[in-house]
């Protein structure tokens, strides 16, 4: 409280008087305003002086986009990249690009999936037209949800290689938590089964399923093995409510399915290796970056 009473005169403060978690305490702040856009940034993240320019500009550059993503810069290897742009595979695994890759390989301005809300610019109406983030999500994987109702909504998202920030990953809830093992796997099924268009969703079920069951023993040797089920529980538990949800986005859909695939990425290296799968846009085509 008394650090939030030296800020800026300018500068307005919500107090919520809970913990309402990401999606819906950002939810409040964008009611709070009528400005064009949304600027996100993590308390754990520190802009560069251009960062917020270099966004707005290339709003301004791509109408057609309503997400920009920023660089993430590792703060405490600023050699290693922290993210670039989010992507989502086709099997319903999403991931940073190119995270802990040296900045050498960051990819130059292009299209990608979703924008890592720890640092990114919303166009308001669109954020305000979808509702926001999920906020039964409370926080971890509504940036990729919301980025997925976006594209289906028919809008893109840009990676704006100058837009830089340094980011401390998870460095509130911590990067392998019990917290995060918790959210991110509910999440992360949410996301898939409420998003993914069906001639998609069918054949990959079971692929999704294995995929599950792989993080599960992964879970099981870090020792978050009992979060992990109970959010496998959660999931299956909430999903009557997603499907509901499911139901309204494919009534409102805009985007084709062509389109959808196109997003996606479909490539099981890439998800393995987690880099980055940026498609640069050149007068009116788009080609896939291919990083180092």
């Amino acid at each position: 409280m008394e650090s939030l009473e030296r800020v800026a005169s300018n500068v307005r403060t919500i107090m919520a008087g809970e913990n309402l978690g990401f999606a819906r305490a950002n939810n409040l702040a964008a009611r709070a305003t009528d400005a064009e856009y949304l600027a996100l940034l993590n308390p754990d993240a520190w802009p560069s002086p251009e960062w917020l320019e270099k966004l707005v500009d290339a709003a301004q550059r791509h109408p057609k986009a309503a997400s920009f993503g920023s660089t993430q810069i590792d703060a405490s290897n600023q050699s290693v990249l922290d993210g670039a742009g989010d992507a989502y595979h086709v099997m319903g695994l999403s991931w940073r690009g190119q995270i802990g890759r040296p900045v050498t390989t960051l990819p130059p301005e292009g299209e990608t999936f979703a924008a890592c809300a720890a640092a990114a610019l919303y166009r308001r109406a669109e954020f305000m037209a979808l509702g926001g983030f999920d906020e039964r999500y409370f926080c971890y994987i509504e940036d990729v949800d919301l980025g997925f109702r976006l594209r289906l909504a028919g809008y893109r998202c840009m990676q704006v290689a100058d837009a830089v920030v340094l980011h401390h990953g998870s460095s509130v809830a911590g990067r392998r938590s019990a917290f995060v093992e918790y959210h991110s796997t509910r999440n992360a099924i949410w996301t898939y089964m409420k998003n993914m268009p069906l001639p998609l969703l069918l054949p990959g079920i079971p692929f999704h399923v294995l995929l599950r069951m792989a993080y599960l023993v992964r879970a099981i040797h870090r020792g978050t093995h009992r979060e992990c089920l109970r959010a496998l529980r959660d999931a299956v538990c909430g999903i009557g409510a997603i499907l509901a949800s499911r139901n309204a986005l494919r009534a409102s859909r805009v985007a084709s399915l062509g389109e959808i695939a196109r997003a996606l990425t479909w490539s099981p290296m890439k998800a393995l290796s987690r880099s980055c799968d940026i498609r640069i846009i050149r007068t009116g085509s788009i080609a896939h970056q291919r990083p180092q």
